[in-house]
């Protein structure tokens, strides 16, 4: 499946977060999305990435960021994500992949030689309008958050 288009309206969504709450994109309109897809909780990579937004999120207000991690995990494992690492921002549960596959977050991956469907680590940054701006698809784990806070202030912050 292919990439939305940069410019035109993201993929609606209506996801189940950690607490079994329904988060919907047409329910966020007025702020900054950025949607960010990730294999699996509690794994090393996908720690790294959701802890350095937690310790980014004063920088992440002061922009009006909303941050939804989605993961194929189910509810009760984001919530043990959530609880472990003190993760101050909301996790969508897309256990069917749906979601992924309408953003072309779901693809054929390679790892030790094997091949399999899974999440391509990406984020998408969504205006206030619901228009997709911006797609990650070279994620760094590492420098993840700066690399969103920067191009935001770049591009999106009034």
């Amino acid at each position: 499946m292919s990439l939305p288009s940069i410019g035109k309206s993201a993929p609606s969504f209506s996801l189940s977060d950690q607490d079994g709450n329904i988060v919907s994109l047409e329910n966020l309109k007025g702020k900054i999305i950025v949607l960010y897809f990730y294999p699996k909780a509690m794994t090393p990579g996908c720690t790294v990435q959701a802890c350095s937004l937690r310790d980014s999120k004063s920088e992440l207000d002061k922009l009006g960021i909303v941050v939804l991690g989605v993961s194929p995990d189910p509810v009760n494992k984001l919530q043990k994500f959530i609880e472990k690492e003190s993760l101050n921002f909301t996790l969508l549960s897309d256990v069917d992949h749906a979601v992924a596959e309408s953003f072309g977050s779901w693809g054929l991956k390679k790892f030790m030689g094997r091949e399999y469907m899974g999440v391509l680590r990406q984020t998408f940054i969504i205006d206030a309008e619901g228009t997709l701006q911006f797609v990650m698809d070279d994620v760094k784990t590492k420098t993840h958050h700066d690399d969103v806070i920067k191009w935001i202030s770049s591009n999106l912050s009034s």
